[in-house]
């Protein structure tokens, strides 16, 4: 530890501060996606279920975390307004770790349920870490820290699920569990040792109202549309994401352990957004971002309908894949233009209801998977994700007519001609 205080000694203060809260929120992102390949087969072992009864309970559990964090997260932002943004990691971090080594000794369901409900109200360490890496760093410079601090967690997001699958193919279900506890051990111990903060509590007087802020939303129709459009987008990754190893089990005919195949499945669109999210935001900026989005939405439901009916692992990993590709034609542009639609005075406060909307899309995305499942089996799933995605694309193209390309038309006026743009 103390070799790498003497190496961090030579940066300024915010610049050591990011290079620690990189390796937090890369650590923290394997440890979050990590026990998701095996976390259906975990709830399989506490108890003796039916096939609904394991698809519910595997969906409950998957879920109910990202429902709570939704729940407490602006209650520890402004607690962190007030109190510090180190603090909120140290308990972020600390929480993280007990929780996950209580969920490797949990003895029936309804234990791992309520543990994984407790790990959403103790989150907040990467919102946190953004918040005080976006406060320190110089605003020449903000980008290329924001940039950096985004690869640690998609990098650990996309490594989590293959770490995980792995992992689980050696050692027990339960060890895996205390692993990850000492990985949020480990960062609750840099950030205590090394992070270091200047805090000024933000008062109230400077704090916008949410009324205050839909005041100042020049499109608020467009606005709530482009974070629908997000929540159902997460709803279609994540409604298969409860049952996504049970699914893999049925149709594995490889002869290989099923957590690793799940780890794969499950990083595939982690892997596909790694490879061209940037090079579809460039192409947005190129043709535009309505076009990206439309392009997204029928990537999305191509990509889904064929995945009701694959019959081999490859063909599922291909597929999946694809709905990577997907995310990374409209997530970005989600982005840019909420971005490009609010004022700057706001767009902290807009982006930070946008992770609002995309946290019950991880709620809601298993709950509909649970039902679907129940009634339809797993492939049934894949079918009412893509509908659902091709009923958002409908109300999206009506509600943003304004972003649509201009068309041309011929304008005679006095024997000459004119091209004027349509509105």
């Amino acid at each position: 530890m103390q070799v790498i205080k003497t190496k961090l000694a030579q940066f300024p203060i915010w610049q050591r501060n990011l290079y620690v809260l990189w390796f937090g929120v890369f650590m923290m992102g394997i440890g979050f996606s990590e026990v998701l390949p095996f976390m259906s087969l975990y709830v399989d072992t506490l108890g003796h279920f039916t096939a609904k009864q394991l698809s519910f309970y595997s969906s409950l559990t998957f879920s109910i975390s990202y429902l709570t964090t939704a729940l407490s997260s602006p209650f520890w932002g402004k607690l962190a307004d007030t109190k510090g943004r180190k603090i909120m990691l140290l308990r972020a971090s600390l929480g993280m770790a007990i929780v996950y080594a209580l969920m490797g000794l949990a003895t029936n369901v309804w234990i791992l349920i309520i543990l994984r409900g407790i790990q959403g109200l103790l989150g907040g360490f990467v919102s946190n870490a953004n918040a005080m890496v976006a406060t320190q760093t110089p605003k020449a410079r903000s980008g290329y820290a924001m940039g950096v601090l985004v690869t640690g967690m998609t990098s650990g997001q996309l490594l989590g699920p293959f770490i995980g699958g792995t992992l689980a193919s050696f050692v027990s279900y339960r060890v895996a569990f205390f692993i990850t506890a000492a990985i949020f051990t480990l960062v609750f111990m840099l950030v205590l040792t090394l992070v270091k903060e200047s805090f000024t509590p933000v008062s109230k007087e400077d704090t916008l109202s949410f009324k205050q802020v839909l005041q100042l939303l020049p499109n608020t129709k467009l606005t709530f549309g482009l974070f629908t459009t997000t929540m159902i987008i997460q709803m279609a990754n994540f409604s298969i994401s409860p049952f996504i190893a049970l699914f893999v089990r049925q149709i594995n005919a490889t002869g290989l352990p099923t957590t690793f195949l799940a780890g794969l499945v499950t990083a595939m669109p982690g892997i596909a957004t790694l490879l061209v999210a940037k090079r579809f935001g460039i192409l947005g900026d190129r043709i535009g971002t309505y076009k990206m989005i439309m392009i997204g939405f029928l990537i999305a439901f191509m990509s889904l309908v064929p995945t009701a009916f694959v019959t081999t692992i490859w063909q599922l990993v291909l597929l999946r894949f694809l709905m990577g590709i997907s995310n990374s034609t409209m997530m970005p542009a989600v982005q840019t233009l909420l971005t490009k639609t609010t004022p700057s005075a706001i767009t902290s406060r807009v982006f930070s209801y946008n992770q609002s909307f995309q946290s019950m899309g991880s709620v809601c995305g298993p709950l509909l998977g649970s039902l679907v499942a129940t009634q339809f089996g797993y492939r049934g799933v894949f079918i009412a994700s893509a509908v659902l995605v091709a009923l958002n694309a409908g109300w999206f193209s009506q509600i943003s007519k304004s972003l649509r390309p201009q068309k041309k038309r011929l304008v005679i006026i006095d024997q000459s001609f004119f091209i004027a743009s349509l509105t």
